[in-house]
Formats: structure tokens, C-alpha cells, sequence
């Protein structure tokens, strides 16, 4: 394997590239107030939710529109400064960091929904436009948009991460329900890769290309997506089991026989543990499947009782129901909530979150292992799992001065994407590979197919402005 466990590895290379105090004052002199070099805007700009530190962008510029966003990546090109895309912060995998230097741009403040196109499913939104903000303002046509990686976080962000979240198995990732972008690429030109259509076969995929690209090619500044019916019947289930096998197996038993399950979540014991500290609860404190249905009153009815028939024949009980939109808000927050509460179950930690995805029959192989390894080291950890697409992450809780701790953490990583890349799965399912997994990019892919990444990253940002350091390295 290529990525390291070595501990002077556990924190990126930092190689500061110099920002000249002329672009400062050229961004000053475009943006006026919105160009900002103050250490607490910076610091802000400069951190996500990962465990990796770097110094501060130089300067964060908080774009409003298209031509602004152009405007400051011409300027950064006319001095290749690195740019550094920003939209809530809610990156896992040190997407954000400056760990080259340069500015960033913040495309909060383009959050605008564009378009709804309700008779064709589709909806147009600027990238600062969250998930949650989406969804309260398409509500009232009867639509929705389902991509829900539980943090709300903006569209642009989950465009350029490729993310999923708990309804990718019923509905897909962003790869799926992006049907075009309007995006800037480093030299400042605006460009478009798609349509509304539904398919296209013109050209290069240039949409599926951006998707995913962590910003290392372009800054995303308009979305087309697909948008779905809100479905006439949604009910939420619980039900625990005896042993983390019992419910892996209940799950792929249910997808194999073709339950369209929206869905199904894992949560082992010690989340559920933290969950109840945390959200006031009393989930009884074993593996526990969080499942929901949607469709036709008489459909989510067979969908639920053939699910709650597989349930039993692994030990499941305690079968629940929450059928009311106050009930399944309670129980689908407490699971959005379970990284905080795990958090927050040791004061002063921090986590390191893994994001392996394997074939679903391979599913209980990798996840029984991993669990086996994690409870022999001694880290505190919590599971959870967007198992019905075989993507489950755990999350190790460190004490941030202890380094010994955070090398057994990256040690368990490292053997657990070993283990996930044998069964053909993936380094990682949905949090995309900033910093934190470069070397099992290389494990997973290929020195060959990296190279061909290289290749298309050097032709369309020659001047590696565009997020360097993250992905791969030049």
C-alpha cells in the first residue's frame, strides 16, 4: 500500500507559495470590503471538519456572483496564487486547506435558487445554496431534491466532493442528479458542460468530469439538478439485533431481493449509546437499523413487512414505527447527529472519519474485520452506515496530544481500505479524497490512471492554481 502510517506523515506537506502584496491590493481594489485579510476570516476559511491543520488562506474573497468569482481567479492566474474553493466548511478530508498558500473564495453569498423546472424535474442554484435551503424552497411544487450526506452542506461543495449520503440507495449520488455546471476555470473563463436534457451524448462528459474534482479544476458557480415527487407515503422503522452480522445480513438480504428501500441506515451499539446522551433518547442500546420507505400507502406497507419478515429471521426485534413527520425528524436528526454526539461523548477529541464502500455481498466480510480490529485497539470509535449502498464509516476519537492515538487511528485506516480495496471496494464512498487519502488513490486506481488524472489537471490548470495539493500530487 502506498499511504502512509509512519506518524511524521499524519499532517500534510505544507509548501507556502508566495501571495505578492500586489494581488492583495488588486483584490482590495475589486472587491472593496468583500476581499478580506483579517486573521479570523482567514482562520475560519482555513479549517474543516478534519483533523489536519495548515496555516490560513492570505485572503478570502466572498464572491456574489459569476463575474466575481472570474474576476478573482484571473487576478490569482495573473500571479499563480493557488485558489481555494469555500462553500459551508463541512469537508471531512481537508478539501479547504491552504496547505500551498493563496486565497480563498467563499461563494456563500451566491445562494440563490435560479430556476425550478417542476414539469421537467429539474432546478437551476447557485452553489452557496444548501441542501436544507433547497428543499424548503422547492417544497411548495411538490418536489424535492433527496442527496443527504447529513451535514447541511452546499450544493457546490457536494457537486465537487461527489456526495451521497443516507438516500443514495434509492436515489443515487451527485454523479446521478447533476445534469450540468456552469464552472470557472483557472485561466477566468466561464463555461458551461451541459443541458437540461435528460441525456446527452455530446462530446466529452464534461459535467461527470467536474463532479468530484475537489476544486482542482475549476470553481463551480451553477448547478442544474434533478429534482424528484415527494413521495405520497414516507415511513421511518427501527429495529435492533443481536449482533452487527445479524443486521448486515437483514440489509443484504433486503437489497438482493429488490426492496427499493430508500433508506438504511446502521448505527452500532456505541452510537447508539452516544446518540441517547446526546439527543435525549432511549433507542435500546444494541445494532440498530434506522430504515425509511417511500411510495404508495399500500407499497411502503409490503416494502416494510417484507423487510420486517427478513429482520426476524436474523433476531431482529423491537421493530418501531415512526409514520408521523415529527417522529421520523426526531429519529433521522438524532442519526445526522451522531458525529457531534460521538464527539462530544469525549470532551476535547477529536475524530478521524473513514469512508470505505464495497460490494454490497462483500458488505459483511470488511465490516465484521473492521469491528474486530477497532474494539482490539482500545480507540474509542463510533459506526454508522449507509449500508443498503455497502458505505460505512467509523470514526475514531482522539486526544489530539497524544500522538500515539492518532497513529493507531491512521493505522486501522490504513488496514481498513486495504481490507475494503481486496473485496474491490473503494478508499472512499463519499467524502472524496482531499488530503487524507492521496496515497490510496494511487492503491485503488493505478499509477497509470493517476497519471492520466495528472495529465487532464496539468492541461486545464497549467499553473496548478486550482486547489493544489489535494487529489494527487504534481
Amino acid at each position: 500500500m502506498n499511504a502512509p502510517t509512519a506518524l511524521s506523515h499524519l499532517t500534510p506537506e505544507i509548501a507556502l507559495r508566495d501571495v505578492p502584496d500586489a494581488l492583495i491590493d488588486a483584490l482590495k481594489a475589486r472587491f472593496g470590503d468583500r476581499c478580506s485579510t483579517a486573521m479570523a476570516v482567514r482562520t475560519q476559511h482555513g479549517r474543516d471538519e478534519s483533523s489536519f491543520e495548515a496555516p490560513p488562506p492570505s485572503a478570502v474573497v466572498f464572491a456574489e456572483s459569476t463575474q466575481d468569482v472570474a474576476d478573482a481567479v484571473k487576478l490569482a492566474s495573473d500571479y499563480s496564487v493557488p485558489v481555494i474553493p469555500f462553500g459551508v466548511g463541512s469537508s471531512l478530508e481537508g478539501h479547504l486547506l491552504a496547505v500551498q498558500g493563496g486565497i480563498s473564495i467563499d461563494v456563500g453569498r451566491m445562494n440563490r435558487v435560479l430556476s425550478v423546472n417542476a414539469d421537467d424535474l429539474t432546478v437551476t442554484v447557485q452553489p452557496g445554496v444548501t441542501r436544507k435551503q433547497l428543499n424548503e424552497e422547492i417544497k411548495s411544487t411538490g418536489l424535492f431534491f433527496p442527496i443527504d450526506p447529513g451535514a447541511d452542506a452546499s450544493i457546490g461543495g457536494m457537486s465537487a466532493t461527489r456526495a451521497s449520503g443516507t438516500n443514495a440507495v434509492r436515489y443515487g449520488t451527485m454523479r446521478e442528479n447533476v445534469l450540468s455546471l456552469e464552472v470557472v476555470t483557472a485561466s477566468g473563463e466561464i463555461i458551461r458542460t451541459g443541458t437540461r436534457a435528460k441525456k446527452s451524448s455530446a462530446g466529452y462528459d464534461l459535467t461527470r468530469l467536474f463532479v468530484g474534482s475537489e476544486g482542482t479544476l475549476g470553481v463551480i458557480t451553477e448547478i442544474t439538478l434533478r429534482i424528484y415527487p415527494l413521495p405520497e407515503a414516507v415511513s421511518a422503522a427501527i429495529c435492533s439485533f443481536p449482533s452487527i452480522e445479524a443486521a448486515v445480513r437483514t440489509t443484504i438480504e433486503t437489497i438482493q431481493l429488490g426492496v427499493p428501500i430508500a433508506r438504511v441506515e446502521l448505527i452500532d451499539v456505541n452510537t447508539v449509546r452516544m446518540v441517547n446522551a446526546y439527543s435525549k433518547l432511549s433507542l435500546r442500546e444494541e445494532p440498530m437499523l434506522l430504515m425509511e420507505f417511500h411510495g404508495s400507502p399500500t407499497g411502503v406497507k409490503e416494502q416494510a413487512e417484507t423487510v420486517q419478515e427478513i429482520a426476524s429471521g436474523h433476531g431482529g426485534n423491537a421493530f418501531e414505527w415512526a409514520s408521523t413527520p415529527e417522529e421520523r425528524t426526531r429519529l433521522w436528526t438524532a442519526r445526522h447527529n451522531s458525529y457531534f454526539a460521538a464527539v462530544q461523548s469525549r470532551p476535547g477529541c477529536r475524530a478521524i472519519s473513514t469512508d470505505t464502500c464495497v460490494p454490497i455481498s462483500r458488505l459483511a466480510d470488511c465490516l465484521l474485520e473492521s469491528v474486530a480490529e477497532a474494539d482490539a485497539s482500545g480507540i474509542p470509535y463510533f459506526l454508522v452506515g449507509h449500508v443498503g449502498d455497502g458505505n460505512f464509516h467509523f470514526g475514531y476519537l482522539l486526544d489530539p496530544n497524544d500522538p500515539k492515538e492518532r497513529e493507531t487511528a491512521e493505522k486501522l485506516n490504513h488496514s481498513l481500505v486495504a481490507r475494503a480495496l481486496s473485496l474491490e471496494g473503494t478508499c472512499t464512498g463519499e467524502h472524496g479524497v482531499g488530503l487524507h487519502k492521496m496515497g490510496f488513490l494511487v492503491d485503488e486506481a493505478g499509477a497509470g490512471a493517476v497519471d492520466v488524472m495528472r495529465t487532464i489537471k496539468r492541461a486545464l490548470d497549467p499553473k496548478n492554481i486550482m486547489n493544489p495539493g489535494k487529489i494527487f500530487s504534481l
